[in-house]
């Protein structure tokens, strides 16, 4: 038995950050980016580290470029927190895994730490395998949430679900975390959306390290918890972005969808001290005529551009500032 199995990365369009706080998202899958894992029997249960893990190095400059891209943590922390979750879920569940060891292996190109759900797409891919190598029946629908706890309840990370949805489900999809969806069934109502409703969309980022989600969401949980007015406001009004986004995905309004992605970022603006890096991103690709917003929690960014010639604006805008520019591919 040989299983391979994979998660891509994702880019948030619209809604984000509300998605831990009972709001609504639009997230897309960018394949350019993959998160791989082997499973294999073997005689002992072995976790083979991936080179973000390893402390040997080819030299100091290969240290630098490795930790810049990866980040200080690999995902060998990770895959050990899915192993301890996915065991606790099979004892609430009743279920009996069979005493069959494994080796897992995982290599991945989703940037670390860049809001583009490179964690997520390890544990994502890594549940996979695991769900085939022990022959589980576990929900779609369940298992962005399984992946979920395995970084809020093992790691600490303050997160939601979003990532973990697109992950799960791919394609382009529009996701309702209400509370009455949450309370009652324990996960939100994820819409599946035709990606070709999502044309010329495009995805930048920095080639260089950025602050992590857990650093970013912080501050802002602590203040939506204490019922800070300005941060319940502003998570409704994200929410309704998202809800506005898919009748504007729905009724071709490309105006409208332009309008909101703006809109999205503005308003993160207004509600956080931002890194002036994150802010050049915005405004470089802005300047070329294009709509940005954050793709996650900073490092990345997506919007909408028009044409050939405004994307070929936007590469030579943001390339002198190290920025990469790709169309995501959404759909295999």
């Amino acid at each position: 038995m040989h299983i391979e199995t994979y998660a891509h990365g994702r880019a948030g369009l619209l809604g984000n950050p509300s998605d831990g706080y009972y709001g609504k998202t639009i997230s897309l899958l960018v394949r350019n980016f993959r998160a791989r894992v082997i499973i294999y029997p073997s005689a002992k249960l072995e976790i083979k580290a991936g080179k973000a893990d390893l402390p040997v190095f080819e030299s100091l400059e290969d240290l630098y470029e490795t930790t810049r891209w990866r980040g200080y943590y690999g995902g060998f922390r990770i895959i050990l927190a899915l192993l301890v979750r996915l065991s606790d879920y099979c004892r609430e569940k009743g279920i009996t895994l069979p005493n069959r060891n494994f080796t897992l292996e995982y290599e991945s190109t989703v940037p670390l730490r860049l809001g583009m759900g490179g964690s997520s797409a390890i544990v994502t891919a890594a549940l996979r395998g695991l769900i085939q190598y022990y022959d589980l029946k576990i929900p779609t629908e369940e298992q962005p949430n399984l992946v979920l706890e395995t970084e809020t309840k093992e790691l600490g990370v303050a997160a939601g679900l979003q990532d973990r949805v697109i992950q799960s489900y791919e394609g382009l999809v529009y996701m309702d975390f209400s509370r009455e969806f949450m309370d009652k069934q324990g996960y939100g109502n994820y819409e599946r959306l035709n990606p070709s409703l999502l044309r010329d969309v495009y995805v930048a980022y920095r080639t260089s390290l950025s602050e992590g989600t857990e650093v970013f969401h912080n501050n802002v949980r602590e203040r939506w918890r204490n019922k800070d007015p300005e941060v319940v406001e502003a998570m409704q009004t994200w929410a309704s972005y998202a809800e506005r986004g898919r009748q504007a995905l729905l009724d071709g309004d490309r105006a409208k969808l332009h309008e909101l992605i703006d809109a999205n970022f503005d308003l993160r603006a207004r509600l956080y001290q931002l890194d002036q890096g994150n802010l050049e991103m915005i405004q470089l690709a802005r300047s070329t005529g294009a709509s940005a917003n954050f793709a996650g929690s900073g490092g990345a960014i997506v919007g909408l551009y028009e044409g050939e010639e405004m994307f070929a604006r936007l590469v030579a805008a943001l390339a002198p500032a190290g920025i990469a520019v790709i169309k995501p591919q959404i759909c295999a």
